[in-house]
């Protein structure tokens, strides 16, 4: 194996292999050799792509398989980018050119041959969207049959006097008429008027002139022979009088005449006064229209469309459907409270030419409020801050929040420029529900539409199934019901039982959102279908880990292919057929160690995950726990599911919130404690959580929140110029003697810039060939051959090797060759030690793996000469990491604690728990059933609370 090693490109080769010689990491189909198409198997021969060497493989078709390995060692590789790549390439290319130009284009996988593919579905993490719009209900499409089932079946009520409304024909009319006692006397009134000022009498004249003889005018019935005098200056209300009638039997026809008479002249209402008896001057409304008689609101009919806040006729027309309004946030604005006005502490109007044409409405705000232009606003008395941004009608003032509003109509350089000290809050016309008034006042039972998906699922489904219907309803009612049952089933059968349909999708974590789409999949009843999956464990409490895998079986059972890319330990157990790819990440992995079944698993020698199964290698916990430095108190937190809780948060420590999905979790760590800190530093962020205060934030001089998404999102970010490392190596080739003699700079050896670049691929090393109907093709450039750097620059060498062979360098390459410059070796320490030593400098953001990219963060970190007064929090950052990985986590993590930072981890990793100094644990349960501290205390205290959930399996 060394002697395929090339110093030089840091990277291996294979390129002298034959195909004898090849990593034949084959296993057989149960039937046949893999030299014969079997179609029990997806066989794969020479598989190249990325990292993969040359690999030769078979995979058993209608089984649970779960490719592992360490994060970076070509699982994804194998599973997206060949798998599912080729399945869905082979399938659009059998589609008309025409059809296909609509269609996205698949890469064609670098490999030999792949034979038994199956039309194949990826649910991957990474697409969670971010279209405000999304919500789990339309995504599952449970939406769209929500709109039918409530405007097939729901019923309008009036949303002024809550009064039912629902239009009626002339024959309901009429049989109502009819059902009043017998010899019931009534005048039957066509409205003509309401309130309305004028003395009316052009229309009193036409309706005599038609036959008619009496109107009732502010309810006193008179003749049109002379026409009542109105006074032209009041409001009156006129009935034209249809008829006069007695309840008794043989009227029914005269009746209906009247009734279609009134219906004509009143536009669809019409009103029955009673004359007599009890009930005597009692008014009877009826509507051939969706119209409240008492309050002569109209309402649109009810359709689909006024239902989907996608559409005109449904969204509301403040927020335009989206459940929120932007608004310009005076911590945006005026960020540093230990500024005056006059020293640039509201940042649009730090420019004193701007700031002068308010200086004098300034000062005259000030006198009256007690503060100078010089005053800090950290000072100002809260009437004084009210008074600042919202306005002062005393002196003339509008508010800081007006004025910049006016601003936004200044042009869209102005906008945009604004648009940076905005967030969104909740729509207040809709309060967040996103729909018309007059669609929210339309009800099935007790609930209207947005009620119904702000339940949890396991809540709608109870309600649903307690519904019942007349005869008439129900052929309308059992085929919708039908379908919305079964696919709120499907949520519940896949963990998610806590959230509601109403949930915005870019609210998710990258699990639930993915095993929303695998309720979706299981709703679709195909088969003979390979779902390609990636970490669908992520985000689940080890509790609701049987329900995952009953729903994978599920799928699998129906006759699919599940392939999962999987580090959890009951998923590895579980499977049918396991492949470990390895040894190693990058450049030291890309080869079959194991494949097999899970007993056999147990028995490998070179298997690193069945070492951490069997118990061999154990991830090390501390010795003792660190005690709190202080800590940051959140008061009455109710944000989301939250119940009230005062919680504190101790730092100078690791911490870990943990607890079963849809406890609460992130509602409190990233909606409410990150964004109310990040809010107070002038961090832009949308809906803050519901808290009354926050104790010891002074404390916390930084906030950062570490994720997994990509580093950079073009191939030109990479680790070298995230982690500043290519700063220092662009120093060392400026500095060197060939630089200096030719009068190089620092830019000369930046791709991004003109100058040292490769001009014909403009630094890109590759050129981009559009291929209409095929997937673009990606050319290396035939002038720099993928180097990015013209000549001139690849002149200048330092040890040897010019600036593009550094960038092809490893890290554990660069350790060596930049020995002698302790700053370098500093930071390209600290990624080995994160366990990114295989990484190349110079490799493309857009391949790094989400764990990659969180480990690369966390060394930029790390690289920081100070950390006291720094909180990092971190989402479930085990996400991507192998067992063996997860070990080096907690390392590092315990690093930041111990340089001074406070840490605090969202996470479901038992080892990660069992490393914390303090841990919180929600719950005890999801949605409305959690929001509650269960217990709290070191890994230890957990383990011992028997109310704990999460205590239970720390004990196994």
């Amino acid at each position: 194996m060394a002697n395929d090693y090339n110093p030089k490109l840091g990277t291996k080769d294979f390129s002298h292999q034959t195909q004898s010689h090849r990593n034949r990491a084959v296993f057989h189909c149960p039937h046949g050799q893999a030299k014969h198409m079997n179609h029990d198997c997806i066989h794969i021969e020479g598989a190249r792509h990325h990292n993969l060497k040359d690999l030769d493989l078979d995979i058993p078709r209608g089984k649970l398989v779960v490719v592992c390995g360490p994060s970076g060692s070509g699982k994804s590789t194998l599973a997206f980018d060949i798998i599912y790549a080729e399945g869905q390439r082979r399938y659009v290319e059998s589609l008309s050119a025409y059809a296909r130009q609509f269609l996205p284009q698949m890469d064609k996988p670098k490999v030999d041959k792949i034979e038994g593919l199956s039309p194949a579905i990826s649910l991957e993490q990474q697409t969670t969207s971010r279209n405000p719009r999304s919500t789990v209900g339309t995504v599952t499409e449970i939406y769209d049959f929500l709109r039918v089932f409530f405007a097939r079946l729901g019923t309008m009520y009036c949303p002024d006097c809550g009064r039912p409304i629902r239009s009626q024909s002339s024959d309901e009319i009429v049989d109502e008429i009819m059902a009043l006692p017998e010899s019931s006397k009534f005048l039957l009134l066509a409205p003509l008027t309401e309130h309305q000022k004028g003395t009316h009498a052009d229309r009193m004249k036409k309706l005599l002139s038609e036959g008619f003889v009496r109107v009732r005018v502010n309810g006193k019935v008179t003749n049109l022979e002379p026409l009542p005098e109105l006074d032209k200056k009041k409001k009156h209300s006129v009935d034209l009088v249809v008829d006069r009638l007695v309840v008794r039997e043989g009227m029914r026809k005269r009746l209906a005449d009247s009734v279609e008479l009134a219906l004509r002249y009143g536009q669809g209402r019409l009103t029955v006064n009673l004359v007599g008896g009890d009930r005597d001057g009692e008014d009877i409304l009826f509507s051939s229209e969706s119209v409240c008689t008492h309050c002569r609101v109209s309402l649109p009919a009810l359709s689909p469309q006024l239902f989907s806040f996608n559409s005109p006729q449904g969204a509301c027309p403040v927020c335009s459907g989206i459940g929120s309004v932007d608004y310009f946030e005076p911590n945006l604005l005026a960020p540093n409270k230990g500024l005056s006005l006059a020293g640039g502490a509201i940042i649009p109007w730090k420019n004193p030419r701007v700031f002068e044409r308010y200086e004098g409405k300034l000062k005259k705000l000030g006198k009256r409020h007690g503060f100078s232009l010089k005053t800090p606003i950290g000072e100002f008395s809260e009437d004084a801050h009210q008074a600042l941004f919202h306005g002062d009608a005393t002196v003339d003032w509008e508010g800081v929040l007006a004025m910049l509003e006016a601003g936004m109509s200044f042009g869209h350089v102005w906008r945009d420029e604004l648009s940076r000290f905005r967030q969104a809050r909740p729509c207040p016309a809709c309060n967040g529900a996103r729909l018309r008034p007059e669609t929210l006042a339309a009800r099935v039972e007790d609930l209207n539409v947005f009620e119904f998906t702000s339940l949890s699922i396991r809540r709608a489904l109870k309600w649903l199934q307690g519904l019942s219907f007349n005869d008439a309803q129900a052929p309308v009612a059992e085929p919708l019901m039908k379908e919305l049952t079964h696919r709120l089933r499907f949520l519940v059968n896949v963990g998610l039982d806590y959230i509601s349909l109403a949930r915005n999708m870019s609210t998710l974590s990258g699990g639930e959102a993915q095993r929303i789409r695998l309720a979706g999949q299981l709703g679709s009843g195909l088969v003979g279908v390979t779902y390609v999956l990636d970490e669908p464990s992520i985000g689940l409490h080890p509790r609701d880990n049987d329900r995952l895998l009953e729903t994978l079986r599920e799928l699998q059972g129906r006759g699919n292919t599940v392939l999962v890319v999987e580090h959890d330990e009951a998923t590895i157990r579980n499977a049918d057929h396991v492949i470990e790819l390895g040894p190693g990440s990058g450049w030291l992995g890309g080869e079959i160690v194991y494949k097999g079944n899970v007993p056999d698993l147990m028995k490998s020698k070179k298997s690193l995950t069945a070492k951490y199964l069997r118990g061999d290698l154990t991830i090390e916990q501390p010795e003792q726990r660190r005690p709190a430095n202080g800590s940051i108190t959140l008061k009455n937190v109710t944000t989301n599911n939250l119940r009230g809780l005062d919680v504190s948060i101790p730092l100078g420590s690791l911490t870990c919130v943990t607890g079963v999905s849809g406890s609460g979790k992130s509602s409190l760590v990233v909606d409410t404690l990150y964004k109310h800190l990040a809010l107070a530093r002038g961090i832009k962020v949308d809906n803050p959580g519901q808290l009354s205060g926050i104790d010891g934030i002074d404390k916390i001089e930084r906030i950062v929140s570490i994720d997994q998404t990509p580093i950079g999102r073009t191939p030109r970010s990479n680790p070298a110029t995230y982690t500043k490392i290519f700063d220092e190596i662009r120093k060392i080739f400026a500095g060197t003697k060939e630089s200096k003699a030719r009068g190089y700079k620092l830019g000369r050896f930046s791709f991004n810039v003109r100058g040292g670049r490769c001009e014909s691929c403009r630094g890109d090393g590759h050129i981009r060939v559009e291929m209409h109907f095929l997937p673009d093709v990606f050319v290396k450039c035939d002038v720099c051959k993928g180097k990015r750097y013209n000549r001139e620059t690849l002149d200048v060498t330092y040890k040897g090797l010019n600036i593009s062979e550094v960038l092809n360098l490893t890290v554990r390459q660069s350790l060596k060759f930049f020995e002698n410059y302790p700053a370098l070796v500093r930071r390209l320490s600290i990624l080995e030690d994160v366990g990114l030593e295989y990484l190349r400098l110079g490799q493309p953001a857009t391949t790094l793996s989400g764990g990659e990219a969180q480990r690369i963060k966390i060394s930029r970190e790390l690289g920081k000469r100070s950390l006291p007064g720094t909180l990092y929090i971190l989402d479930e950052p085990t996400t991507g990491l192998h067992m063996h990985e997860v070990g080096k986590l907690i390392k590092v993590l315990h690093r930041l604690v111990d340089r001074g930072a406070s840490v605090l981890v969202i996470e479901h990793n038992l080892d990660v728990v069992k490393a914390s100094d303090w841990v919180l644990d929600l719950g005890p349960g999801g949605g409305e059933h959690g929001g509650l501290v269960v217990a709290e205390g070191t890994p230890e205290d957990i383990a011992a609370n028997p109310e704990s959930v999460t205590g239970k399996f720390l004990l196994d």
